[in-house]
Order: C-alpha cells, then sequence, then structure tokens
C-alpha cells in the first residue's frame, strides 16, 4: 500500500506555474581517479585557486539570465577535495549573484574520509542541507577494485559524522553487478547502508568505458561482465529489497523514503526544467538550447580571464529531438508520461502515432496504460532504452 500512495504521490504533482531551474556546479578535481570513472575530472589541485576565481566570474557573467534558483548541486569530480573555505566562497557567491529561493534544496557530493565532523558541521552551517556520499561499497575488494581511496570502515565512519552533524537528508551512492560480486555479496551492501536510514538511495550498474583503466583490463580479458540476464536480475532485485523496506523506486537508479526525499535538482534534468551549469565540463538547458563548458580546466580559466564565457559547444533542439528526449527520461522514471501534458508540449498524440506498439508493451507487461498515462513496470523499467525506440 505504501508503495501504490507513493506512486499516486509522484504522479499527481501538478505544476500551477513554471518550475524553477536548477544550478549544477561542476567541481573538477579528484585526488586519484577512480578505474571505472569517464566523467571530467584531473588529479592536479594546482590549479585550484585560479579556478576558483574563475567560477566566481563565470556566475556573474550568467547574472540575470534565469529568474531564480531552488536548487544547487554541487559535484564533479570530488567537491570534498576542496577545503570547506571554498564551498563557503562558492555558496556566498551565487547568493550574491542569482535569486536563491529560501527553500533551495543544497546538496554537495563528499567522498568518504575527505571531511570530518568539524568540515561537516561547518556545512551545515553554511545552509548545505543534502549530502550524497560517495560509497559505491561496504567491500573493501569491491573498493579495490573500483580505484576507491576510502575503506569500508572509513564509509560507515563518514556515515556516522553526517549523522552527527545534523544532516537528515542524505543519500548513498553505490554500485552493483562487479566482476566476481552475487546478488547476496550486493544485498549484504544495501544492509549495511539501510542501518545508517538514508532518506536516499542511488544504485547504478556498474558501466564499463572503454577508455578508463577498469574498460581497459576488460578489453584484456582480465575481467569478464556478467551476461545480460544476470545484471538484469540485480536490477530486479535492488528494487524488490529496497521497496520492501519503505523506498520508492521513482526512477531508474534512484530510490527514496517518499517523493518528499527524491533529488529535487535531479527530478529537473528528467522532465526538460532548464538548469545552469558552471564549471568546466559542466552543461546547461534553458528553452530548446543545451551548451557545455570546455572539458578543461586550463581552456576554462583562460576564457573567463579574457572575459569570455567558456562555451565549448551548444545544440538548438527541434520539437521532435525534445519529445524523443521526453519520452525517453520519461520511460525512467515510476511516473512515466501523462499523455495529455506530452501532447501539450511537443505535438505528438502517443497513443494515435505509436498505439499498437505501445499496446504491444502492455500485453508483454512492460508499461501500464492508464487514465492518461503510460507508465514502465518495474519489468520495463529494466528495458527502457528499448521501450523508447517505439
Amino acid at each position: 500500500m505504501r508503495e501504490l500512495s507513493a506512486q499516486r504521490e509522484y504522479r499527481d504533482m501538478g505544476r500551477s506555474t513554471p518550475p524553477m531551474p536548477g544550478l549544477y556546479i561542476h567541481i573538477p578535481f579528484c585526488r586519484t581517479k577512480c578505474s571505472y570513472c569517464d566523467f571530467f575530472s584531473i588529479t592536479d589541485t594546482g590549479p585550484m585557486d585560479d579556478f576558483i576565481r574563475a567560477l566566481c566570474r563565470e556566475a556573474e557573467t550568467r547574472r540575470g539570465e534565469f529568474p531564480a534558483f531552488d536548487t544547487i548541486y554541487v559535484g564533479g569530480g570530488t567537491p570534498s577535495v576542496l577545503p570547506v573555505k571554498f564551498i563557503e566562497t562558492i555558496l556566498t557567491t551565487v547568493r550574491r549573484t542569482f535569486t536563491i529561493l529560501p527553500d533551495a534544496e543544497i546538496t554537495i557530493e563528499v567522498n568518504p574520509a575527505d571531511w570530518g565532523l568539524p568540515e561537516l558541521k561547518s556545512l551545515r552551517g553554511m545552509g548545505v542541507n543534502r549530502l550524497s556520499i560517495g560509497v559505491q561499497s561496504l567491500n573493501d575488494k569491491e573498493l579495490r577494485l573500483l580505484g576507491r581511496r576510502h575503506t569500508a570502515e572509513q564509509a560507515m565512519r563518514t556515515l556516522e559524522n553526517v549523522s552527527s552533524a545534523g544532516f537528515e537528508n542524505v543519500c548513498i551512492d553505490l554500485i552493483y553487478g562487479l566482476p566476481g560480486q552475487s546478488i547476496p555479496m550486493w544485498q549484504e551492501t544495501l544492509s549495511k547502508a539501510l542501518s545508517h536510514a538514508p532518506a536516499h538511495l542511488s544504485c547504478y550498474e556498474l558501466e564499463i568505458k572503454k577508455n578508463t583503466p577498469l574498460g581497459r583490463r576488460f578489453m584484456h580479458g582480465e575481467y569478464v561482465q556478467g551476461p545480460e540476464e544476470q545484471q538484469r536480475g540485480f536490477f530486479m532485485q535492488t528494487s524488490v529489497f529496497l521497496s520492501g523496506r519503505g523506498y520508492l523506486h521513482y526512477e531508474i537508479s534512484n530510490f527514496a523514503r517518499g517523493m518528499d526525499r527524491a533529488s529535487r535538482h535531479n527530478l529537473k534534468y528528467w522532465d526538460h526544467t532548464p538548469y545552469l551549469g558552471l564549471g568546466p565540463s559542466a552543461h546547461s538547458f534553458h528553452h530548446n538550447r543545451r551548451w557545455w563548458n570546455h572539458g578543461s580546466v586550463q581552456n576554462y580559466v583562460r576564457d573567463l580571464d579574457a572575459g569570455k564565457q567558456p562555451v565549448g559547444g551548444a545544440e538548438e533542439l527541434t520539437r521532435e529531438q525534445l519529445a524523443l528526449e521526453a519520452l525517453f527520461l520519461g520511460l525512467r522514471t515510476s511516473r512515466g508520461i501523462d499523455t495529455e501534458t506530452y501532447t501539450r508540449r511537443y505535438g505528438i498524440d502517443l497513443m494515435a502515432e505509436h498505439g499498437p506498439a505501445l499496446e504491444e508493451w502492455q500485453r508483454a507487461g512492460l508499461v501500464e496504460i492508464t487514465h492518461g498515462s503510460i507508465r514502465p513496470t518495474l519489468g520495463g523499467m529494466a528495458v527502457s532504452d528499448r521501450l523508447a525506440l517505439l
């Protein structure tokens, strides 16, 4: 019953006013590169002072472009590589430059063992009200495989410190489907994570990127990735395990104790809400335009020192492209797609244009079509990439 109630709560989040944009800030530094990661970051922290100066300058160049923000998300990279004083500088700058709503969700990604209790208390005093802790695993062998800097014990201690610092809205990031990992091993990590009663969990399937150290080890045959059916089993069991413990599976990789604990910032990415990205490689979206910054700290600082915005590229999306994105993103969520809203925004009647395919998916148990909505089932979420190819 809790699950059904939570599903209705998510579907009924109607909006009488345009949604507020979100602000993303990319911190490009890591002490070491994890073996699986292909996000933009560098391990040379020498340019840190120059970066902070340039970041504050970039914020000034975007003044007035967005009416206000109701979420701030500081990600990376590893934001917790920064001294806490730099986080204070960043937050002071964005509050001075932009209109930040009083009830804004302010999230910072934290690597276990980077910041102790005093630093975490300082963050709380700055108005940070949500943390995303990059635990990834609570098994030391798996952590070494992933190239993580922390141990399982350090991760558990960090979670204790987060609670002691007064944070209630905490997300734990975890990865499953590792070489040699069994479902019971994965469930042991989940159980340990739940002992800290997090408000939110993000559980990602390990993706093997060929340009990463782990990807190269796979290419050389050092590891073998499990078959698709095994990976699907991890996905299904994760949902069953967490749903049975009171978590709402509201997006393929995300679970929350009710929609009031869902990531308000990430929800914006899934329904075409505008967002502004600051920092190297950060992406932005407004109206039908998407743009992204240089994936280079050097070029980022250079452009801002020269009085230029550090944009590395941009694209104008057609209505058809936006409609395809909305279909793909909507079928990743338990809310699914409101067909009336979809038609109004994109001029496409999904049932009229794709009725036979949708009915076939419904017969296969992959979607539910009721009361003007198309929602993926759990099995449908597991194959959502294919569902979007109507």
